[in-house]
């Protein structure tokens, strides 16, 4: 399994980065080498995996150079709402909770992107499984206010209310923007405000082109130079006193071998839900065909996957520490897909079963990603 970086509570995760910058802006301690500032500000990329970057560092000569403060874990699975309830909460997902894309909670099969479920629509959904009490802990936003800390989140205008916010961004200032020229804009102004300000800004589109046509494709590589440059601009741009850093969710590979959990007749055997994502799928039985999942499991995937009880997933400590209100989502079954694979279900998640960029999973190009940052004296 030499191509799987296993979580390891002794590395820096992404859980990390957030309780980091605001100490940097109120009590100094360095926390991942990072100085003292006034204010603080991180830009998550999605989908910049450390690997990545450094393979491409000729199209990204800027955020290659930057001084690197990590490479961090991103923490499993190694997908977008698990890693952005990670920096929220400043707790990894044994602890917030946020356990896949999909995951069971209170028996519904909850999408924490859309905050969907087979029950009914987005706005049902919110009802049935209010954020706050799926996860329930107090966001680093929350804390940084309770500091008499500024904080501020500029993302998509269209997340303002969602789920996924205000199950991990709750706190902040939430600042819409819908291109690269104002989530700058909000940025630089969040970070000149007087007094500490914490800042979180979000941008899609890297992962997006990722998903499209493939880490490393053309398009891809365009839109690394963007950000590249967007990057090089903001730094130029710091005011006196401030840092910003910068960071990924997850890197990306490119799927060459799909399994189908939806029609695939073994894969379907005692199967109640499937969960998380084609790279990393969370299994969860009828009643009492556990052993008979995890078994089938293991035969049809072979190499192609490291399929364990969900029991000793949390046993190795991959979701991180496990609070008690959390155990009932763990699933009977995880796969951890390796090379090329990824487990689709083609008829539950139409368009991301054919989609070649795919993450979630344990490997290093999907699992370490990079922390940078640059300061303004």
């Amino acid at each position: 399994m030499e191509d799987l970086v296993l979580p390891d509570a002794t590395r820096p995760g992404l859980h990390d980065v957030m309780p980091a910058l605001l100490d940097a802006v109120t009590d100094g301690t360095g926390r991942l080498g990072l100085p003292p500032v006034r204010a603080a500000a991180l830009l998550l990329v999605d989908g910049l995996g450390h690997r990545l970057l450094h393979a491409h560092a000729r199209d990204a000569p800027f955020l290659a150079a930057m001084a690197e403060h990590g490479p961090l874990l991103a923490g499993f699975p190694s997908s977008t709402s698990i890693s952005v309830t990670s920096l929220g909460t400043g707790l990894p997902p044994g602890t917030h909770g946020t356990l896949g894309i999909r995951f069971r909670v209170d028996g519904t099969l909850l999408d924490s992107l859309t905050w969907t479920s087979d029950a009914g629509d987005a706005r049902h959904t919110v009802e049935l499984l209010v954020p706050e009490d799926v996860q329930p802990h107090p966001t680093v936003f929350e804390r940084a206010v309770a500091r008499d800390v500024g904080a501020t989140v500029v993302s998509d205008r269209a997340f303002r209310e969602s789920g996924l916010t205000r199950s991990a961004l709750r706190g902040a200032q939430y600042r819409g923007v819908g291109a690269f020229g104002d989530l700058a804009a909000e940025l630089l102004d969040a970070l000149g405000r007087p007094g500490p300000q914490l800042v979180y800004g979000y941008h899609a589109d890297l992962d997006q082109l990722g998903h499209l046509h493939g880490p490393g494709s053309t398009a891809w590589r365009w839109q690394l130079r963007q950000i590249d440059r967007l990057v090089e601009q903001l730094v130029a741009e710091l005011p006196a006193g401030t840092l910003l850093a910068v960071t990924g969710d997850h890197g990306m590979v490119t799927v060459e071998r799909r399994y189908d959990a939806d029609t695939d007749d073994d894969l379907r055997a005692g199967v109640a839900l499937v969960g998380g994502d084609p790279r990393a799928r969370l299994v969860y039985a009828q009643d009492g065909a556990a052993d008979d999942v995890l078994a089938t499991w293991r035969g049809v995937l072979g190499e192609d996957a490291w399929v364990l009880p969900g029991a000793e997933v949390v046993e190795r400590g991959w979701f991180g520490p496990l609070d008690e209100a959390v155990r009932p989502r763990i699933p009977d079954v995880v796969a951890v897909l390796r090379g090329g694979a990824a487990v689709v279900r083609s008829e539950g998640e139409r368009l991301l079963a054919r989609l070649p960029g795919q993450h979630g999973s344990l490997t290093g190009e999907e699992h370490v990603v990079p922390l940078l940052a640059a300061a303004s004296v």
